[in-house]
């Protein structure tokens, strides 16, 4: 629909907004020396408006150019691996390069679940299959990922899974379905009581541009504080200890590189910023960059203190299971072959499919519509790259996503009836077990589940 009042969007009266889409702001047709007086006033009228709209963004322009918020160095690029958090060594992988370390850290969690079976009196020498559950971004979409998780309990078959990832969204859910049913209550709470003004508080257009965001996360860290208590990373650690895995991706801007945090090691490290951490990272997952405030966490390096600026995760990919190499490094790190199964989970918290819209012909708007298509074309990728992963495993998956069956209207970002809509719609499938889809759509469906 033709917007009415193009100018509204930027604070122009409606009768000045007509010099925006070309109609003079004439309330009648005028002929002779009255029509060339009004239209010399509207001229002027409009001259002077663009011109006050010139000198605040030139202000804010100069302004911008030398006014840089302060920050610790960034940690130099030959020494990005090496950055360390102090006194919580090993809690993090950078996925894309080097798998050592993370292979190590898979090494680590096996010898756990051995001896958590052991001390149970149950066999070692056959272990049950590695369940992954992978949860992306999506914004108040997450509250899907809600329903899916809690309808599954009903039906007594939810895994208790090994491995448990989030990016975005998705970061705000991942602890909680790692601790299974008994925070159900916690996800279901979040996810239909969320508000617009309970995630991000917007700053004025001047003071965003010299700030670091457009809006502050500070909401969003108050509701996180609320239900990330000492209590539940306590939990997360005594899983941890069993051989079990939470992690959470955020993106390291400086880097440009994805950074996968494992969120037991920090759990369990009794450190004394180990809360503080766990929901910073958890927070810098859903912080968009420009859109609202980065995250900056300090890091050690060669002896010397450096900060990082971390955003959402979905940057670089917006759900994760693991690299495609992975099975083949843990075969030459230990010397024999995985005889594990592995049973993939993931849940799309979004559709696979592109949203239509009828794209104004302005150049935010052109912009806006263009960077959509990306974002939802790149999280699409993302899943088929997990499946043809899974697949070259031998692994089962399973991908759950918003189908066009589901068409609530969403008036609004964290519209509660919206939410409330997509948690029942996730309640229903998952309850019923019909969530699952063993291939995305156009792909072959394996002879596995």
């Amino acid at each position: 629909m033709q917007d009415r009042n193009p100018g509204a969007r930027i604070g122009v009266p409606a009768g000045r907004a007509g010099l925006l889409s070309g109609a003079l702001p004439l309330p009648v047709v005028l002929s002779g020396k009255r029509a060339t007086d009004a239209l010399g006033r509207a001229l002027t009228a409009a001259l002077a408006f663009w011109l006050r709209v010139a000198s605040i963004v030139v202000t804010a322009a100069c302004l911008a150019s030398c006014t840089v918020l302060p920050r610790l160095d960034p940690v130099p690029e030959s020494m990005t691996e090496q950055a360390v958090i102090p006194g919580i060594p090993g809690c993090r992988h950078w996925l894309d390069r080097d798998l050592g370390p993370f292979i190590q850290m898979i090494v680590q969690d096996m010898a756990r679940q051995r001896d958590t079976r052991a001390k149970a009196g149950l066999p070692t020498d056959s272990m049950p299959p590695v369940t992954i559950l992978s949860i992306s971004g999506g914004g108040d979409n997450g509250a899907f990922a809600a329903g899916i998780l809690s309808g599954w309990t009903g039906r007594a078959d939810r895994p208790e899974f090994t491995v448990v990832t989030g990016v975005s969204a998705g970061a705000l859910i991942a602890p909680f379905a790692f601790l299974g049913p008994a925070y159900d209550d916690v996800v279901r709470q979040a996810a239909m009581s969320i508000g617009p003004d309970d995630v991000f508080r917007e700053r004025s257009r001047i003071s965003g541009l010299l700030s670091d965001g457009m809006a502050s996360s500070e909401p969003l860290r108050r509701l996180v504080e609320r239900y990330v208590t000492a209590e539940v990373i306590a939990a997360v650690a005594n899983e941890y200890r069993k051989g079990r895995t939470l992690q959470i991706a955020t993106t390291d801007l400086d880097a440009g590189r994805q950074v996968a945090w494992n969120m037991g090691v920090i759990a369990a490290s009794n450190a004394p910023g180990a809360l503080e951490l766990f929901r910073k990272i958890m927070i810098a997952s859903t912080s968009i960059p420009g859109a609202v405030s980065p995250v900056m966490i300090d890091v050690e390096a060669a002896g010397k203190h450096y900060q990082e600026m971390h955003v959402d995760g979905g940057v670089i990919t917006q759900l994760f299971t693991y690299p495609s190499h992975t099975l083949a490094a843990l075969e030459k790190a230990t010397g024999s072959p995985v005889r594990r199964g592995i049973a993939v989970f993931v849940i799309r918290n979004g559709r696979l499919e592109p949203d239509w819209a009828n794209t104004p012909r302005r150049t935010l708007s052109i912009g806006g519509r263009a960077i959509n298509a990306l974002v939802q074309s790149e999280g699409v990728n993302d899943i088929y790259r997990a499946y043809h992963t899974a697949r070259q495993d031998k692994a089962h998956f399973n991908l759950a996503y918003i189908a066009s069956d589901f068409n609530a209207p969403h008036r609004k970002e964290f519209d509660r009836a919206y939410m409330q809509s997509l948690f029942e719609y996730g309640y229903r499938l998952g309850a019923a077990g019909s969530a699952w889809h063993a291939a995305p759509p156009g792909e072959d469906i394996p002879g596995v589940r």
